[in-house]
């Protein structure tokens, strides 16, 4: 079971790093490391959308998979 647990933690930061580069790419390099993007809000339309609900869905399965692993190897 553990090992199944530190494979899917694996896969899943992978893929939520992957998901926040590919969010952030529209903001240009400065707002990958936090810069100021330009001070103007946009709505979010069509696959900018489907990434970012990605994103914290990927997010959400990693905190519960951490939280899983601890308490069954801890």
């Amino acid at each position: 079971m553990e090992t199944f647990l530190n494979i899917a933690l694996i896969i899943t930061s992978i893929a939520l790093i992957t998901s926040v580069v590919l969010g952030s790419k529209g903001a240009g390099l400065g707002g990958l490391v936090g810069g100021d993007s330009g001070g103007f809000f946009t709505a979010r339309r069509g696959i900018e959308k489907t990434l970012f609900r990605v994103t914290i869905i990927l997010s959400l399965l990693f905190f519960t998979l951490a939280i899983v692993t601890v308490y069954i190897t801890g």
